[in-house]
């Protein structure tokens, strides 16, 4: 486990600093793309009208946990094949599992919204938030803007960051492929509409239960980082916004990075949205706090994530290093 300690370790400053190469998946398609595609082929083939309900929930078993196969073989393969070219081997894996990592490209794309608002005002803020989030961009005013940006920034560091990093530490590259397989399959079939109940039920559950940890490690770090950035006052809000508010959320997930950010930024997230034309009368998480969010309220999430995820990378150094005593 050693070994997948530092590599993890050198893909999270690589990620951090650098990101994604723009260049490259301009010229070659984003692992992540071909998973989608593989899953829309899936869903197109075996999720037909004609099959009942029962059938598509057992199709959707069937096919899902083939992908998370084929993902977890394609990963052993990648991984036994850079074993025969030490140390670049190791090197090499390092930046793939960058490849499945979010901390720059998500910095940025939050970090757009607050500018956006700044300088463009509603209409370039809802364009740049469009790119992050699901919910109907015309139905956002800047506050709710600012919400949707600083929600998107506390679920996707679990999911985009903490997760992906916690099953490649525990299972090495095949977990982490099929963590991200499974993910991108929620996120494509794991939905509530007619089509796919029963096709995604069995992904969307699976991935409640592979986020499971990493969400609440996730509320942890950002306490933490509020600590850090606030003060202990801050820390303390965040774990207690956490630890109350956090079930209230429509995910099993979702809530408790989300209500760890609200408490530790003082602001109010969650509640009523727009989805497609459809109201989602959602509870507040820290529904005490301030409602009227702004670029400021963004770049506060910013600086506190930027602080969670360093201390990610030096959890991750000090176990390898704490490994390598044992």
């Amino acid at each position: 486990m050693e070994i997948n300690l530092l590599i993890l370790f050198l893909a999270l400053l690589a990620d951090r600093y650098f990101g994604d190469p723009e260049w490259l998946w301009e010229r070659v398609p984003h692992p992540i793309v071909l998973f989608g595609k593989a899953i829309e082929f899936a869903d197109k083939r075996f999720n037909t009208s004609s099959k009942s309900d029962e059938e598509r929930r057992r199709d959707g078993f069937v096919v899902t946990l083939g992908l998370l196969i084929i993902a977890a073989v394609a990963g052993l393969v990648i991984h036994l094949a850079l074993r025969t070219i030490p140390p670049f081997g190791e090197l090499i894996e390092a930046l793939i599992v960058a490849v499945f990592l979010a901390q720059k490209s998500l910095a940025d794309h939050v970090s757009r919204v607050a500018v956006a608002l700044r300088e463009e005002g509603i209409v370039g803020a809802r364009r740049a938030v469009s790119m992050i989030v699901g919910r109907d961009p015309e139905t956002l005013d800047d506050a709710a803007v600012s919400r949707a940006a600083i929600e998107s920034l506390a679920e996707n560091t679990s999911d985009g960051i903490v997760a992906p990093a916690f099953w490649f530490a525990l299972l090495g590259l095949p977990g982490l492929l099929a963590y991200k397989m499974l993910n991108t399959a929620d996120s494509m079939i794991g939905h509530l509409n007619d089509r796919h109940r029963d096709f995604g039920r069995f992904a969307a559950k699976l991935d409640d239960v592979a986020n499971w940890i990493p969400a609440r490690l996730t509320g942890l770090l950002i306490s933490g980082a509020a600590w850090i950035v606030h003060g202990y006052d801050a820390a303390l809000r965040s774990f207690n916004v956490m630890m109350r508010d956090a079930r209230l959320h429509r995910s099993p997930n979702a809530g408790w990075p989300e209500a760890a950010m609200a408490g530790a930024i003082e602001v109010a997230l969650a509640g009523p949205r727009v989805y497609g034309g459809e109201v989602a009368n959602e509870p507040m998480l820290n529904g005490a706090g301030r409602r009227d969010a702004g670029a400021d309220n963004i770049e506060d999430a910013l600086d506190i994530f930027g602080v969670a995820t360093a201390a990610l990378t030096g959890v991750v150094l000090v176990l390898f290093l704490f490994g390598l005593l044992l």
